[in-house]
């Protein structure tokens, strides 16, 4: 299965913010919207970084409450890690695993055109465990 089939199930658009938003926007964005990451527009349509729930922790365990004045820009991670729409669920899976994250902003032709989480590709997993599954026990 591939990414873009993940994300043809997924309704709504991606959440961005701004580098110069603060974190207390970004942390509105990720509560109202229910979401565990907000992709960071560079300021020419690229992904400038990413914005956590993991980066709030931090940033208040380091910097106390001043921290949620400060721009996104300061609190996001830089390094982001993407994946396309062409990438397998295995591919996805992997890279997750081997970077020890939880959401891939998905890109195409250098556009944001989604966000893939763990749990997105558990339930991929799943799916195609369970068609094996079924398909085993016709032809078995």
């Amino acid at each position: 299965m591939k990414v873009a089939r993940i994300l043809d199930s997924k309704v709504g658009d991606v959440v961005t913010g701004s580098a110069e938003m603060p974190v207390s926007d970004g942390a509105r964005l990720l509560s109202e919207n229910g979401i565990g990451v907000l992709v960071v527009n560079d300021g020419e349509g690229g992904i400038g970084g990413i914005f956590s729930e993991r980066d709030i922790v931090r940033g208040l365990v380091e910097h106390g409450p001043d921290y949620l004045d400060m721009p996104l820009e300061r609190a996001m991670s830089s390094s982001v890690i993407t994946c396309t729409p062409d990438n397998s669920v295995d591919d996805v899976m992997e890279l997750m695993t081997a970077n020890g994250i939880r959401h891939l902003p998905v890109v195409d032709a250098e556009r944001l055109v989604g966000v893939v989480s763990i749990v997105d590709v558990v339930r991929a997993l799943l799916a195609r465990a369970e068609f094996d599954r079924e398909m085993h026990q016709m032809t078995g």
